[in-house]
């Protein structure tokens, strides 16, 4: 092409291509631990998950975050192995080895290639049933925590996000506070309550062994066979309880005003919003839909406005974080610290905008067909796919869920996002909650009579920005 030529228009999407999730089988061994297998032909590097349902919603409070710190843990060693030992097996097999917690589950997982799945496996099993919790890593595991925390104080975006969400849940909800705990709880935690946070989920009857790849190569035996040969053996542990309803009440019934003042500070990170929706719903694919329209594509509305429109931010973003219980809903911006209340207005109109009229057909297009086309993507390696088929484990959705996913987005109407735009956006009700320079901006926050306003001052404010 010469450089005096000149694209008139813009090339348009072409027509989806069709895909199918992989198909899974279900088993369930001697114990009553469930298994998944997804056969994922071409895949020879095997990916496996242990989905233990017990997460952070699970901590009591005086013990928050012991989830999240048990499962860093597990790898500091077991009854066989120590930290080093475990590093070296796991390397010897050209597998990774990790473990994660949370909100609604842990999980230890591996991959490897398929060759070597079964010895991958029985790293697993030990990591998961023979954790011995070394209290010298303990104590160094929640130093790491505490100082982590520590900078939290320090950096605003972190700093708003967790004040959100202490604004928006009530006490009595566990989403009230981050799923790693505070520091008034993450101090308490010693090897002993990390134990006893694993042992809590331990149970059989609530675990489920996901594995997906090619596994054709696995050897003389299946997956069935070489998971109840390594896991059919398990028993609950003593402590072992079933996970309950997750408390989500909100603290806000009216909308409200947080500014957290940090002087100096030459942008205000702003989040808006208030107690979502979990997981399981009605219509999820339309919240889907409406949440991209709203905030989740990159001309989306708020970006477009917010960025495209009056150059006010790098990005503008809004969602929906679904969980066991209620997850919170928020629109999320930072802006220079001039444009804060002009900034806020917009984005108000915005979340009123979306409930008060229907979207355009080329909104409702552009959605619906970025996540069918990008559906197919996030399935091209095992690991995703095992995520996935977690979730429908930990959130008891039908076995169905992902085979159906894409045709049920193109299904979705006009009339659809707007129903669900009104049922679960409520601006009247939202918490404003900001980190800015007070001195700056709270006196045009009280010009602009948005809502009540109350302002946080540390007694040990953080340096002035360069």
């Amino acid at each position: 092409m010469s450089g005096s030529t000149v694209i008139a228009t813009r090339p348009t999407p072409g027509q989806p291509r069709p895909y199918d999730f992989p198909a899974f089988r279900r088993d369930v061994l001697t114990n009553g631990l469930s298994l998944i297998v997804a056969p994922m032909p071409g895949r020879p590097l095997v990916t496996a998950s242990l989905i233990v349902r017990n997460g952070a919603a699970d901590d009591p409070f005086p013990v928050a975050g012991a989830s999240a710190l048990a499962a860093r843990a597990l790898s500091e060693g077991t009854k066989r192995y120590d930290a080093v030992a475990l590093v070296e097996a796991t390397e010897r097999l050209g597998a990774g080895l990790h473990a994660d917690a949370g909100w609604d589950a842990a999980t230890v997982s591996v991959e490897v290639p398929v060759a070597r799945l079964e010895p991958a496996l029985a790293l697993l099993a030990e990591l998961a049933a023979h954790p011995t919790f070394p209290p010298r890593e303990v104590d160094r595991l929640r130093e790491e925590r505490l100082n982590d925390l520590l900078q939290a104080r320090a950096e605003p975006r972190r700093r708003v996000d967790e004040a959100f969400i202490g604004t928006i849940y009530a006490s009595s909800s566990p989403y009230n506070r981050p799923s790693g705990g505070l520091a008034a709880t993450v101090e308490t935690l010693d090897a002993d309550r990390l134990a006893a946070a694993w042992a809590r989920g331990f149970d059989p009857a609530r675990l489920t062994l996901i594995i997906a790849g090619d596994l054709d190569g696995s050897g003389g035996r299946g997956p069935a066979e070489i998971a109840e040969a390594l896991f059919g053996a398990w028993t609950a542990t003593p402590g072992a309880t079933a996970e309950g309803p997750v408390s989500s009440e909100s603290a806000v019934d009216s909308l409200r005003i947080k500014l957290l003042d940090r002087p100096g500070s030459v942008q205000t990170e702003i989040r808006v919003g208030h107690v979502g929706v979990p997981r399981r719903i009605d219509n999820y694919a339309g919240l889907s839909v409406m949440s991209a329209i709203l905030g989740g594509l990159f001309n989306s509305r708020l970006n477009m406005k917010l960025r495209e429109e009056k150059g006010y931010t790098y990005g503008a973003s809004a969602g929906f974080d679904p969980r066991r219980g209620a997850g919170p809903f928020a629109a999320r911006v930072a802006v220079n610290t001039e444009v804060t209340v002009p900034a806020l207005v917009d984005l108000l109109a915005e979340l009123n905008r979306i409930r008060e009229a229907p979207v355009t057909a080329a909104e409702l297009a552009a959605a619906r067909d970025f996540l069918v086309g990008v559906f197919p993507l996030r399935f091209e390696t095992p690991g995703p796919v095992v995520g996935a088929l977690g979730g429908i484990v930990v959130h008891d959705l039908p076995d169905d869920e992902l085979t159906t996913y894409r045709a049920r987005i193109e299904a979705v109407s006009i009339d659809d996002v707007l129903a669900i735009a009104q049922a679960q956006i409520h601006p009247d009700r939202a918490a404003i909650v900001m980190v800015g320079d007070a001195a700056r901006i709270a006196s045009d926050l009280d010009a602009a009579a948005i809502g009540p306003l109350e302002v946080i001052r540390d007694d040990d404010p953080p340096a002035k920005e360069a």
